[in-house]
């Protein structure tokens, strides 16, 4: 099975690895393709301007690995060397995209459970994905 674990380095991930790490026939070492996503927001196109091209690189590839490498070696303690991937753009529409795209059978995320209200406010990347994605979403809470 394909698996894409969209990841973004916060509370709702931890326990998204937490929730995996229990259920052997997710994390079951070496049986499945697992890949790990991380989409950040772009800069600011006058920050990106600002910096430079190599400064914003730099700090992309900065920010993915602060997110993807404690991932990654959870996932080695588990005997699962994982795929990486890294994007920049808006976040539930790239992961749908990434998940659709890549051919996955399941998309594992983390969700943050702000509720209806807190959905209609501020909106929600697990309602994107949800939304936008024609792959099995599996969300944590």
């Amino acid at each position: 099975m394909k698996i894409l674990l969209a990841v973004d380095g916060s509370a709702y991930t931890k326990k998204m690895l937490a929730y995996l790490a229990t259920h052997d026939e997710l994390l079951a070492g070496g049986t499945h393709d697992v890949t790990a996503i991380t989409v950040q927001s772009p800069l600011p196109p006058r920050a990106r301007a600002a910096l430079g091209k190599e400064v914003v690189e730099k700090y992309y590839a900065d920010e993915a690995e602060k997110v993807i490498g404690p991932v990654a070696k959870f996932l080695a303690r588990h005997g699962i060397t994982p795929k990486r991937i890294v994007k920049i753009g808006p976040v539930g529409e790239t992961i749908a995209k990434a998940a659709d795209a890549g051919k996955f059978d399941l998309l594992v995320m983390g969700s943050h459970g702000h509720g209806a209200l807190g959905q209609l406010v501020m909106g929600s990347v697990s309602t994107q994905v949800l939304a936008s994605s024609r792959v099995p979403v599996l969300l944590v809470r």
